[in-house]
């Protein structure tokens, strides 16, 4: 090719790499369009939060009216209670539904009727809830006492009921070994011979249930200090772990169910003033942990009590 041809073809080529750099250098700018697009969204959005961050009462009230005529209604209709603007909102939450849809134009004793059938909803809402926290609680009693039943069916057939007690309260079912036939001897920590019998006498009917354990340990209420331990809380503990030892070690209740409390002298099981009590009050308490809610554990009592009233009037056998 001759000389003068590829001269002229020269300049076309250098336009085209001026127009690649042009073009290059346009894309390079075009993050500039979405930052300041993204800019002017966020100012309007922080001019709308602040236009929101206050109220003025007076404008709010024109164009409350505003609406109310431009509707055909008037103002009264918009007469609800506004959170935006009262510092103190209903006292309860059914006034707050009544005090947002309270209008003129509903005649006195229609809303005297709909807040009556508001309060017997609620009412009746309560009522079935409590109803149901007594069923639940009543069945758990009455399961309690089956348990028990048990229990003291074994201990009559080795012919040792007579030393032991067993109640339900707020815990669950509270099984005490009381020292009436000497369980404990004076100031000692270890278990008769008498006292190995009822623990495993009953401990296959607590091996059969799931529940935790607790074992706690009593004193009586004599002030004397106890011959071989510094206080009553180190024997009454001292107590409560040998009866958790033989249930766990003898017995083969697995340990992760099993815990064992001191209360000293605190917890007497009949009054101190009582003649004979305090050998009573000398004892251990197995229990029976009840995993119910709280609110269906504080009426256990209750419902033994309501249980045995109810036998007392058939004339059944507890």
């Amino acid at each position: 090719m001759p000389k003068s041809s590829r001269a002229a073809l020269k300049p076309p080529a250098r336009r085209k790499k001026r127009a690649e750099e042009h073009e290059e250098h346009e894309d390079t700018e075009r993050w500039l369009v979405t930052y300041a697009d993204m800019l002017t969204l966020l100012c309007v959005l922080f001019i709308i939060l602040f236009s929101m961050s206050s109220i003025d009462s007076t404008k709010y009230q024109e164009l409350k009216e505003g609406l109310a005529a431009g509707f055909g209604h008037s103002a009264n209709i918009l007469s609800g209670s506004s959170p935006l603007l009262d510092d103190q909102g209903p006292t309860s939450a059914g006034e707050q539904v009544m005090d947002n849809t309270q209008v003129t134009d509903v005649p006195s004793n229609v809303t005297a009727k709909i807040k009556q059938a508001v309060s017997q909803a609620v009412s009746q809402s309560q009522q079935q809830a409590n109803q149901r926290t007594y069923a639940d609680a009543e069945a758990q009693v009455k399961s309690l006492l089956g348990l028990w039943h048990r229990i003291e069916h074994r201990l009559a057939e080795k012919g040792l009921a007579g030393d032991v007690q067993a109640t339900v309260d707020e815990r669950g079912l509270v099984v005490s070994l009381v020292s009436k036939h000497v369980v404990f001897a004076p100031n000692v920590a270890t278990l008769t011979a008498r006292g190995d019998r009822i623990v495993d006498t009953i401990a296959p009917v607590l091996a059969s249930v799931k529940e935790p354990i607790e074992v706690d340990g009593h004193t009586n209420q004599v002030k004397v200090k106890p011959k071989y331990y510094p206080t009553d809380w180190e024997l009454s503990s001292a107590r409560a772990v040998n009866v958790l030892r033989r249930l766990n070690e003898t017995d083969a209740i697995p340990a992760d169910r099993l815990s064992a409390t001191g209360f000293g002298h605190t917890k007497p099981l009949e009054d101190p003033s009582i003649p004979g009590s305090q050998q009573i009050n000398k004892r251990v308490d197995i229990v029976v942990l009840s995993q119910a809610p709280a609110e269906t554990r504080e009426l256990y009592q209750q419902v033994q009590a309501d249980l045995q009233k109810s036998q007392n009037k058939t004339g059944d056998q507890p």
